[in-house]
């Protein structure tokens, strides 16, 4: 939707769609996926991530600045009060993501492939609480506008309320602690970049982050 009216660049990340495995997954490993791709465009970018992504563009444009132009951030790169998986959700969250790396072998081959384990799944999700715990300093580092459209349900409606309140409570901590963040809520969950594309391409054509 949004090649219509502007230029678009995207990629896959290791392990991802028609991207080759790799030995290892880690966020640093991501971020400089990210770094390689980002050396080669002729003009800064606004750079938008989902999910992981987004955690990915925070920590890009903290450590090189002036490389973009501003940031759109996807139900990611959220500093929660809490980290989401604790020791007493842990067996759920290895049995969800178990099932998940099962259902993604259905699509090996495709451009929707993700090669990862579930084990590796669930190893970089507790590195991505780790890091989120500290990504307030990041944002800190960041001068130029930024734009979050987060979910409202982002652990679905059907899950406990708490991942949700947890959710919200760490934008409000963000926006209190940088106000110039501005923040768009969607009635949806962590599928949103799916079920909600009209109205999340909509958001970022409409936001200051792409007009400047």
């Amino acid at each position: 939707m949004l090649r219509r009216d502007h230029d678009v660049v995207t990629f896959d990340l290791r392990g991802h769609g028609l991207a080759s495995a790799a030995d290892r997954y880690s966020f640093e490993a991501f971020l400089s996926d990210l770094a390689a791709v980002m050396a080669d465009l002729e003009a800064a970018p606004v750079l938008v991530g989902y999910s992981l992504g987004a955690d990915l563009a925070v920590h890009h444009a903290s450590r090189h600045p002036g490389t973009v132009a501003g940031l759109v951030l996807i139900d990611g790169a959220n500093p929660t009060p809490e980290p989401f998986i604790s020791e007493s959700v842990l067996p759920q969250f290895r049995a969800m993501w178990d099932d998940l790396a099962a259902q993604q072998e259905t699509q090996r081959g495709t451009a929707r492939q993700v090669l990862l384990t579930g084990r590796q799944i669930l190893d970089l999700n507790l590195e991505i609480d780790t890091i989120r715990s500290g990504i307030l300093d990041q944002y800190r580092k960041i001068d130029r506008p930024i734009h979050m459209i987060m979910s409202t349900a982002m652990a679905g409606v059907d899950h406990a309320q708490s991942f949700n309140r947890n959710w919200r409570a760490g934008v409000e901590r963000l926006v209190r602690e940088q106000p110039h963040i501005t923040t768009s809520w969607l009635d949806a969950d962590h599928q949103l970049v799916f079920t909600h594309a009209q109205e999340v391409a909509r958001i970022i054509r409409d936001t200051r982050v792409v007009e400047g």
